[in-house]
């Protein structure tokens, strides 16, 4: 199979998952913003984490926000500590229409494939995605407990420790995606 064969296979899946993410009310960018807060630690639940997880404009994000907000999707407050960071939070009904992600029907077809495949797609996707954002400029962003500065157990009583931003992390904080994540060296 050539590069640009491969190419046309990836394009149409694609294009076959957009047209899926037409449902529910909502459009495809809402159920990626949604799918990003479910799976995002407290540190990256801002609009600056979020636009730099799917590469979209402030405007694009503020947009999104705004019409998620709206449908009761999303809640939107103000730091604790830092009034001008703002923090978004999927709220009851956004954690309800997940469980209708369009996505599940490609969890579906991968969950058919056997382990080893499984686990091709994952290193080669993984790859392309990484090759990708390196060019653009991004990074991937990684599991909290997979970062350099993850501590997994800590003094203070706390069951991880975040070196990079000095705090205590919960097991859960540690399974999910972070903004600040920096690869194990």
């Amino acid at each position: 199979m050539t590069t640009l064969s491969v190419t046309h296979v990836i394009e149409r899946l694609i294009r076959l998952l957009t047209n899926e993410a037409y449902s529910e009310g909502l459009n495809p960018t809402q159920w990626e913003v949604l799918r990003y807060l479910a799976k995002a630690n407290r540190f990256s639940r801002t609009p600056g984490a979020l636009r730099a997880y799917l590469g979209i404009t402030k405007g694009t994000i503020s947009q999104t926000v705004t019409a998620l907000v709206r449908k009761g999707f999303v809640s939107k407050t103000h730091d604790q500590r830092d009034k001008r960071i703002i923090q978004l939070a999927l709220t009851e009904a956004g954690h309800t229409v997940l469980q209708n992600d369009p996505l599940h029907k490609l969890e579906q077809a991968i969950h058919g494939m056997t382990d080893t495949h499984r686990a091709q797609l994952s290193e080669t996707t993984q790859q392309v995605l990484v090759t990708m954002l390196e060019a653009r400029g991004g990074h991937p962003f990684g599991a909290c407990k997979t970062c350099k500065y993850f501590t997994e157990v800590h003094a203070n009583g706390a069951p991880h420790f975040c070196g990079l931003l000095n705090t205590p992390l919960t097991t859960q904080d540690s399974q999910h995606i972070c903004v600040e994540q920096i690869g194990a060296l």
